[in-house]
């Protein structure tokens, strides 16, 4: 699934790590999940969606 983590979090300025710990996950998951190799539980993505203040929708597009 497609998705636009990295865009969003550049936009912030914060590094794989600092999101990671706003999501309570490792580094490793942040980058997985940029770069489409892992797609996120649905309660993940809730917390995606929290941090960021947007819809699921808004973040993780239709391939």
């Amino acid at each position: 699934m497609k998705n636009r983590l990295r865009v969003l979090r550049a936009e912030r300025g914060w590094s794989q790590q600092a999101l990671a710990d706003r999501l309570e996950v490792s580094r490793q998951s942040v980058n997985a999940i940029e770069t489409g190799k892992y797609d996120p539980s649905l309660p993940l993505a809730f917390r995606i969606a929290d941090v960021f203040g947007l819809t699921i929708e808004e973040i993780f597009l239709r391939d």
